[in-house]
């Protein structure tokens, strides 16, 4: 294996997940998604402002962000990668430096949305039981709270756990801790919002629902994609 593929790995890891996917989808549109809505440029603002199918296509396409780094990481490297890694520490590594370019992206003047769509592709791409773990609990609290941050908070928990639980990667249990709280993190308004009942509700392309999530919110809530 050629010794630099690792280290071009890891930076198209990083581009493709700050490629700004919301921003396209809208701007195609004709619309600013950074001015609109809670400003974010995740699936659920994109849902909520242009309506279900183009934030579907911005949920799945950021999905794919951190599932392609990981399934180039893993079919592309041979163990041990860099001299430490296996295959599967590696995939992590890339899936991370995709969600990271997602919250982080230098096309947005290194700023994002809160990388749950990206970190689910990197689950599906580096730790597929994981994913269903963590997103099965996601599609069961979206379908009775209709709060995509509650739903975000405990999945994202639920990550952490299953991590340790379920990872073939000693590295990657340890990653999903570190990438989980810093996600639980950025969620500490959302959380404040939760306990003092404000935190609202995801509906499709709702008008209603956009200036209250202006009003309310103002930076950012929800800002879960």
């Amino acid at each position: 294996m050629n010794p630099l593929l690792p280290w071009g790995l890891m930076l198209l890891s990083y581009f493709i997940g700050s490629i700004p996917i919301g921003v396209l989808v809208a701007k195609a549109k004709g619309i600013d998604i950074t001015q609109v809505g809670s400003g974010n440029v995740g699936a659920t603002n994109v849902a909520r402002v242009l309506g279900k199918g183009p934030g579907l296509a911005v949920f799945l396409l950021d999905v794919a962000k951190g599932l392609v780094p990981c399934l180039l990481a893993t079919n592309l490297t041979s163990t041990p990668v860099l001299g430490m890694m296996t295959r599967a520490d590696f995939a992590f590594v890339c899936g991370v430096l995709a969600m990271l370019g997602h919250m982080f992206s230098p096309f947005l003047k290194f700023k994002g949305g809160k990388g749950i769509a990206t970190g689910l592709g990197m689950l599906f791409g580096a730790a597929p039981l994981v994913a269903v773990a963590a997103f099965g609990v996601f599609l069961v609290l979206m379908a009775i709270t209709r709060i995509v941050s509650l739903s975000s908070i405990v999945a994202t928990v639920v990550m952490v756990t299953s991590g340790f639980i379920l990872s073939n990667s000693i590295v990657g249990s340890w990653v999903l801790l570190a990438v989980g709280t810093f996600v639980l993190v950025k969620h500490i308004p959302n959380m404040k919002r939760l306990r003092e009942g404000t935190e609202s509700k995801f509906s499709f392309g709702s008008k209603k629902s956009e200036q209250g999530e202006s009003g309310q919110e103002g930076e950012g809530s929800n800002k879960e994609s």
